[in-house]
């Protein structure tokens, strides 16, 4: 079978496998989020201070959530084509992402309100607008992931293979007419 003869795949705009398992992602992300934030809706200790295990985990949820929003906004495109409105939002949410994560984590990195030396991790007021405002830079970004169009370009590895396989063709025709003329002689 030459290249010309084989199927081609059909183009897959809705993964749905990936988009599934994104989904479940960031509905796993925001459970440990809610762990985080509010750990006494599951009955777990509930102290006055958000200690350090509470602002790692809020700051995981954040990242599944991150993970599962992009997997599931990713999928919604088709292969090899993103605008660039769309790129802009995936770095958009990643960059808020880590602007929420290094804004909950300040006090251990020694850029919060207390030096990690002299008392214990608070979660204090500018923390958590600062969370807030990367979780608001986060939805900007999925929301410009969002693909408006109903119909994409066509894929350009699919076009080079349509010419490719028309330059095959025209090149059988032509050994076909010189093997004509060649038996005419």
């Amino acid at each position: 079978m030459t290249h010309a003869e084989f199927p081609k795949p059909p183009r897959r705009i809705n993964n749905t496998f990936t988009r599934r398992v994104g989904l479940a992602l960031t509905i796993l992300g925001m459970l440990v989020f809610t762990l985080g934030a509010v750990p006494g809706w599951f009955g777990l200790d509930n102290s006055q201070a958000v200690g350090f295990v509470q602002v790692v985990v809020i700051s995981g949820g954040l990242l599944m959530i991150c993970l599962g929003g992009t997997y599931t906004l990713g999928s919604l495109w088709p292969r090899h084509w993103r605008s660039i409105p769309a790129d802009i939002g995936l770095r958009l949410a990643w960059s808020g992402w880590v602007f929420a994560a290094v804004s909950a984590l300040a006090d251990i990195f020694g850029l919060g309100t207390r030096p990690l030396a002299v008392s214990f991790t608070f979660f204090g007021f500018w923390q958590a607008r600062g969370v807030m405002i990367g979780e608001a830079v986060m939805f900007i970004g999925f929301f410009m992931m969002i693909p408006f169009q109903k119909e994409f370009p066509p894929d350009p590895s699919e076009q080079v293979e349509e010419e490719i396989s028309a330059e095959a063709g025209e090149e059988a025709e032509q050994q076909d007419k010189v093997s004509i003329v060649i038996d005419t002689e």
